[in-house]
């Protein structure tokens, strides 16, 4: 979440917006992602620049020597942030007009990559060299101020705030993942260097993103000195789909600053028969849409077979079954009433994962990590597809805290589970001797099936009571009649006390 001082200042480049003309939320949106994003390529540049020069590896910036846009050519440093921020405005005004945006528009060569994709049809609309004067120097103090935050996170959330401008904000269930939870669900898939990654309702790339973090982070040296796993990463391991293009232009470019050059972020309707990807994704990370409800006739036949239903967050269950190669894992975020719904299609889904997959953990959070957006409870399913079957039994755990307090405000706490589930997680074979009154503790598969395939962690965990002896009912009367022979004597006592103070008066 945004507060502070930070707030204020996003605030403030927002009302710049306004009093210049752009009144249109989504304009004004794109035009700060545009501009951040170019602070972000000279920022990232930056980077790359010294981690090749500390580890001996070669790199040519993107501003190097003499660019050409269109027929002219311009010297490339001049494209820089940290240079044309400091040009006179009418300057500045024309150096992005005519050399920057049709630059970062042009970026990359290939007409198919994502970013051309979403890019060709930007527009920059700041109006007059004065109004982006004004809005370069503010963003030059909001991100100054994201720095003195110091939170690697922060950048999220400066675009989650953005985002929750749009009058349609959550309206369809599309509201940002918190950083945090991506994390950890990323941290218990541990990604490796060969993975083929996706998300079938990226949104602005939020889990594709902490994916390529996490690799960069923990895998650098088999990715990086691997030309194969590096083209790989680079071209082929991230794939994103989603039905809003300002979604998609920010996720594409939210790749760009992270370092990957062509990431495949398409616009596709990802349940309907547009999608015809199946057996070929190693990995699957997502938190889809919960709220929608299809008609029959739009969404893919082979996803009805598995249950037919309308409810999105069901067929997207079904999907990520299709989508996944054999051995391939999904981690994915689901309302609680996936877990224990009724429904005909509810049992047939959870059949599917337990019968004819290997289901391996169901960590139930709390209603409040999507404050202030929802306060819908939730769960993480992790699965493994198989297609027949493999599941002996089912870890289950009870996330109380995250970290963050569970209000609106959602400002941190110190209690938080999170490194505990990973931790558990990783050790699962230490977990078998839990009981069901700790706050995970396996069960077996046969108990699910006799329990109509429900998931839902309170259906098995147990209440610890502990006895409380209490004295006998004449011990209590007798304690009673003390008391009353002690208050007789006390109020005796005062009653003396007062008769005493009166005759001195």
């Amino acid at each position: 979440m945004i507060t502070g001082e930070l707030k204020n200042k996003i605030d403030n480049i927002w009302e710049m917006f306004w009093t210049g003309g752009l009144t249109n939320p989504l304009d004004v949106i794109e035009q700060m992602t545009y501009l951040m994003f170019i602070k972000d390529l000279d920022d990232a540049d930056n980077i790359h620049i010294k981690e090749s020069a500390m580890l001996g590896l070669p790199y040519e910036s993107m501003f190097a020597g003499e660019i050409t846009v269109g027929e002219r050519s311009v010297d490339g440093g001049r494209l820089k942030w940290s240079v044309f921020r400091d040009f006179p405005a009418q300057k500045m005004y024309t150096t992005m007009q005519e050399w920057v945006f049709p630059f970062i528009k042009e970026l990359h060569g290939d007409k198919e990559s994502a970013y051309s994709k979403y890019m060709s049809d930007a527009i920059f609309k700041i109006p007059t060299p004065l109004m982006l004067d004004k809005i370069v120097n503010a963003m030059d103090e909001m991100y100054a101020q994201m720095e003195s935050i110091g939170n690697a996170d922060t950048k999220g959330d400066v675009y989650e705030y953005l985002l929750s401008k749009l009058a349609t904000a959550g309206v369809n269930g599309q509201f940002r993942t918190p950083r945090h939870i991506i994390k950890m669900m990323v941290e218990l898939m541990e990604p490796e260097p060969d993975e083929i990654i996706c998300d079938p309702a990226c949104g602005t790339s939020g889990f594709l993103v902490a994916a390529c973090e996490y690799l960069r982070e923990k895998r650098k040296e088999e990715i990086f000195f691997d030309r194969k796993n590096k083209e790989h990463y680079m071209n082929h391991m991230f794939h994103g789909f989603d039905m809003d293009r300002t979604m998609l232009r920010i996720g594409a470019m939210n790749m760009m600053t992270h370092g990957v050059e062509n990431p495949f972020i398409e616009y596709r309707d990802s349940l309907s028969d547009q999608n015809a990807d199946r057996d070929k994704y190693s990995l699957i990370l997502a938190n889809p849409p919960f709220k929608g409800s299809l008609d029959y006739d739009i969404v893919a036949a082979d996803l009805l077979k598995v249950c037919k239903t309308k409810k999105t967050e069901l067929l997207f269950l079904a999907l990520f079954i299709k989508m996944l190669k054999k051995g391939g894992r999904c981690a994915c975020i689901v309302p609680d009433g996936v877990l224990f719904g009724s429904s005909t299609a509810h049992k047939a889904i959870r059949k599917e994962l337990v019968e004819e997959n290997r289901l391996e953990a169901v960590i139930s959070m709390p209603s409040g990590v999507f404050k202030p957006y929802a306060g819908v409870s939730t769960a993480i399913l992790i699965f493994t597809r198989t297609g027949h079957g493999g599941t002996d039994k089912v870890w289950f755990y009870d996330m109380k805290a995250d970290g963050r307090s569970l209000d609106d405000k959602r400002v941190e706490v110190q209690e938080n589970d999170i490194p505990d589930i990973i931790a558990r997680f990783k050790k699962r074979e230490a977990e078998t001797d839990r009981k069901r009154t700790e706050q995970s503790f396996f069960v077996p598969k046969q108990e699910i099936a006799e329990n109509e395939y429900d998931l839902s962690i309170n259906k098995y965990k147990e209440t610890e009571y502990v006895p409380v002896e209490y004295p006998s009912t004449s011990e209590i009367m007798a304690e009673i009649r003390r008391l009353e022979v002690q208050i007789g004597a006390e109020l005796d006592e005062l009653e003396r006390l007062l008769g005493e103070g009166h005759k001195r008066l």
